[in-house]
């Protein structure tokens, strides 16, 4: 069944490319089990200039030089949280510190293409394929000497944590995905869809384009405040909460990351050779083993799959969490207490 969450996320401020896979993937009842949280947990939300996430560090890993914040005694159970697309790791400004004083070792990493974060090499392709995005991940941990830990994310960063725990399940104690299973490819990618559904793809189509690519370099700051507010139409954030995030878009890599993602999609851009065995792994849509919750919020104006489409798709200890109280799509920042207790019931699932 269900997990119905009631309770105004934003109140906690304290401390598709799917869409397809629902011509793929048969319904199936979700096999959630039933839980309730109460509104009276939430707190006052802090003030934006206090960046909880503390000082920034680096590690070299794989092709990047990954910028992160780490919160908590270093030899907690190691828990790492990962953004999307036009976010950065202040939708965990809340989330990381909960989570810390609970005993976890939180991990924050900048994508490739945001924040600080770096390519080691002006040769290394700009790719951002998800089996790339995943493997980042991967060589993060190998890095730090991170043998296993509960991954989290929403947008890209849930698609590359699915990835993660269907590819190398044995990196990963839990997962906790907004919006479910992401994992997709560029032959599904080829399928049209409904017009709704093709409507709430419109920048895709635009960042095909030349003019989409010039038009996104010189506005990503206004464009990435539009998505904000589509996706999340209930969210009223201030200006100071979104200039603290659109910072990490100034990235020079950013336009670069952001164009190949949606072009790679639909199979207008190439990859790399390195991860072609990954990707037609991929594109068998991989059964998730790992004990999971996923979530979604009441109001995300993003484009998502609905989870009696990819139920099926998580095969271990399972629970599907709907989260309200007029939450969007950047569910970790917009909800942080379920997105945080979700996490902590994943890793005990």
């Amino acid at each position: 069944m269900h997990k119905k969450t009631n309770l105004s996320g934003r109140s906690f401020l304290a401390a598709a490319t799917m869409a397809i896979l629902a011509t793929q993937v048969v319904a199936g009842s979700l096999h959630a089990q039933s839980a309730q949280m109460q509104p009276s947990q939430a707190t006052m939300p802090a003030p934006v200039s206090q960046d909880a996430l503390g000082p920034l560090k680096h590690v070299h890993a794989g092709v990047l030089d990954v910028a992160y914040a780490e919160l908590g005694p270093a030899d907690g159970p190691v828990v790492i949280l990962l953004h999307g697309w036009p976010y950065d790791i202040h939708s965990y400004q809340d989330v990381a510190p909960a989570l810390a004083a609970k005993g976890y070792r939180v991990l924050v990493p900048y994508a490739r293409g945001y924040g600080e974060t770096r390519f080691l090499s002006k040769n290394t392709m700009r790719n951002a394929e998800p089996a790339a995005l995943a493997k980042d991940v991967i060589d993060f941990m190998d890095a730090l000497n991170i043998k296993h830990a509960v991954l989290g994310g929403f947008d890209w960063g849930a698609r590359s944590a699915d990835i993660v725990a269907a590819l190398w399940p044995e990196r990963v104690k839990a997962l906790v995905s907004v919006s479910g299973y992401l994992i997709g490819s560029q032959e599904s990618g080829k399928a049209p869809l409904p017009p709704k559904a093709e409507y709430q793809w419109w920048y895709q189509y635009y960042f095909t384009t030349e003019r989409g690519r010039i038009g996104y370099e010189k506005n990503h700051r206004d464009f990435a405040k539009l998505i904000w507010q589509l996706a999340s139409p209930k969210w009223n954030f201030d200006d100071a909460t979104y200039e603290r995030s659109a910072s990490a878009l100034d990235n020079p890599d950013h336009v670069a990351i952001t164009i190949h993602n949606y072009r790679w999609r639909l199979d207008l851009a190439k990859g790399e050779a390195k991860y072609d065995a990954l990707e037609k792994r991929l594109a068998q849509f991989p059964k998730i083993s790992v004990p999971t919750i996923t979530l979604e919020g009441d109001a995300n104006g993003a484009p998502h799959p609905q989870p009696e489409v990819y139920a099926k798709q998580f095969t271990g200890k399972y629970q599907f969490r709907l989260i309200t109280g007029g939450v969007g799509h950047n569910l970790p920042e917009e909800a942080p207490q379920a997105f945080t207790q979700a996490v902590i019931d994943a890793d005990h699932l």
